[in-house]
């Protein structure tokens, strides 16, 4: 498992509790070192875990009416906690990290997805971030990172 899979389930695990716990964001940095300590004690994830998790929380609001927009048949409240917060890690990776490219934080989201949720869980997460992700590339809100990605890739074609 890589590091940041890793770190993608520790951020996981930790707003599943937050979630399950009536979203109380002043435990989180406790929750998050709990997680680390029982599930990766030798782990050093540089801040990473963190990162994620108070990127979901900071734009929660905004997360959760993207999953309400592009998942319409299932109330935000009726999906479960697992593929509600594997969805907020996605959107929240593809849409407000400029670090990680769009497709990265989608494969990852399945992954996990198939991991922790249900039977059907990969194929819903695919469904609703890859739905968002087509409406990032209509509305041409592409991030930088994948421009420099593009561009090594024609680069190396054309060598």
């Amino acid at each position: 498992m890589s590091n940041r899979h890793l770190a993608r389930t520790i951020a996981l695990q930790t707003l599943y509790q937050w979630d399950f716990n009536g979203r109380q964001p002043l435990v989180l940095p406790e929750v998050i070192k709990k997680n680390l300590d029982e599930f990766a004690p030798q782990f050093d994830d540089k801040g990473f875990i963190e990162h994620l998790v108070n990127g979901v929380i900071t734009n929660q609001k905004d997360i959760d009416q993207l999953i309400t927009k592009y998942a319409p048949e299932w109330p935000l409240e009726q999906i479960t906690m697992v593929d509600r917060n594997v969805l907020r890690i996605g959107i929240q990776e593809m849409r407000y990290d400029p670090e990680i490219p769009e497709k990265v934080a989608i494969n990852e989201a399945i992954e996990l997805a198939k991991t922790f949720g249900g039977e059907s869980s990969g194929k819903f997460v695919n469904g609703v971030l890859g739905t968002i992700y087509k409406e990032m590339v209509k509305n041409n809100e592409i991030k930088e990172i994948n421009k420099k990605i593009e561009e090594k890739t024609n680069e190396s074609k054309n060598n």
